[in-house]
């Protein structure tokens, strides 16, 4: 397996885009915890859809937890509708338009291919949105059942999983009586991912283009 490096070397501008508070913890924490260290001076700009004024107050807690390496951090919580994205795919656009101008090395989004409508809008207005752009598109395991087989690895230490796991738990209390909900569930798909890139655990992306 070739093992490449996500990002050019020094300071990254990251993107991270999620249709929900908690989104990007779930699919993407633990590499955003890893790129921030292995990259200081990076700066985040993290981009939640919809958010009620509970749940954003939980994403802005969230971002900078997991943003605490970084030089700087900024969070956009949008209030478009739960569960009704695609009828404010306009809105959406908008969004990611008025950042797109900003110094960006990596975007990590959604999967266009996830069954859960809202993630799906996100993902496509992504792609259309950041034509040139190295997209890495994480996965969320749901009722759904729809995780895929995707074709980028980030290898995750023990540490660095449980930290992802200690934040989550931390940052969002009010999603700790779903039934998905908990460690047992983020060690297993991260536990089932390493398995797949040939380490302990992993966070796994689908990625579309990638040019070398």
């Amino acid at each position: 397996m070739r093992h490449l490096t996500l990002g050019p070397p020094g300071p990254l501008g990251l993107l991270v885009v999620g249709a929900h508070a908690d989104d990007i913890e779930i699919g993407a924490g633990a590499t955003i915890l890893r790129l921030l260290e292995e990259h200081p001076g990076s700066s985040i700009l993290w981009v939640v859809a919809s958010a009620t004024p509970d749940r954003a107050a939980e994403a802005r807690a969230s971002a900078a937890a997991f943003s605490a390496a970084a030089a700087s951090v900024e969070v956009i919580a949008g209030d478009l509708p739960e569960g009704r994205l695609p009828a404010a795919s306009t809105a959406m656009k908008d969004m990611l338009e008025s950042v797109k101008t900003r110094p960006i090395d990596v975007i990590l989004a959604p999967y266009v291919e996830d069954a859960h409508q809202d993630h799906r809008l996100v993902a496509k207005t992504v792609w259309q949105t950041f034509r040139h752009h190295l997209v890495a598109a994480y996965e969320i395991p749901k009722y759904d059942g729809d995780l895929g087989r995707p074709n980028l690895f980030v290898d995750v230490d023990e540490a660095t999983l449980q930290r992802k796991i200690d934040l989550l738990q931390a940052c969002f209390p009010s999603q700790h009586d779903r039934t998905w909900w908990g460690a047992d569930t983020f060690r297993a798909i991260a536990r089932l991912r390493g398995i797949e890139a040939a380490t302990r655990y992993a966070e796994a992306f689908y990625c579309r283009k990638l040019v070398l």
